[in-house]
């Protein structure tokens, strides 16, 4: 590797962003929810919201390893990628691997499911709903709100298949996944394309939260 390959900027200041305050989230979503604090639950949801519309936009708009059509292009490689592994080779990837497409898409399609059906969801008295369950009946709401819990289970799940795999890459294949996401940098890949983030596109995608936020605030 050359000099410049130990300061390659893999993943930008908001993908780390985004990445670690989930991470924070997630814990304090179900606590507020296990305790009844379901104001607080509904900030907090809320703010997930922002949270998932800002990186569906951003996989649009955002730096390279944030867009979704790279990772997607990734996938064809996937055979020849897990057989490396089954071999014990591990191949650093800049940006996601295919394996680590698949997680990202699985966890962002199950973080989506979550803050929709929260957003409908009715609780058992009615008197607190998500901001969306004015546009359906009582019943409908009740519906979601369990698979909203069922939903729940199903992301618990692929955290933790996300955790055994980061450790697994650690252990096994001494590639440090979680450095990376806290510094952006890796040592070991060449950059495959620039890694930045555009005031244009960041302001743009802002924007839109902003709106998405302001939509579900204000319906009815």
């Amino acid at each position: 590797m050359t000099s410049d390959a130990a300061q390659t900027l893999v993943w930008d200041w908001t993908i780390r962003l985004f990445h670690w305050l989930i991470v924070l989230l997630i814990p304090l979503l179900w606590w507020t929810a296990e305790e009844g604090m379901m104001d607080w639950h509904r900030r907090l949801g809320l703010t997930m919201f922002a949270l998932v519309l800002f990186r569906l936009v951003w996989g649009i708009a955002g730096s390279w390893t944030a867009r979704f059509l790279p990772m997607i292009r990734r996938l064809g490689a996937l055979p020849a990628y897990v057989g490396d592994l089954f071999g014990r080779r591990n191949r650093p990837s800049f940006g996601h691997s295919p394996i680590g497409t698949i997680a990202v898409f699985a966890l962002l399609t199950a973080l989506c499911i979550q803050v929709g059906t929260g957003l409908f969801s009715v609780d058992v008295d009615g008197l607190e709903s998500g901001p969306l369950a004015i546009l359906i009946s009582f019943k409908t709401g009740r519906e979601i709100a369990d698979f909203h819990e069922l939903n729940f289970d199903i992301l618990v799940l692929l955290i933790g298949l996300h955790i055994i795999a980061v450790a697994i890459y650690r252990f096994v294949f001494k590639d440090n996944l979680i450095r990376p996401m806290v510094t952006g940098r890796r040592s070991d890949v060449d950059p495959v394309s620039a890694v930045k983030v555009h005031p244009v596109a960041l302001i743009a995608s802002v924007a839109v939260v902003v709106a998405g936020l302001y939509l579900v605030l204000n319906v009815g």
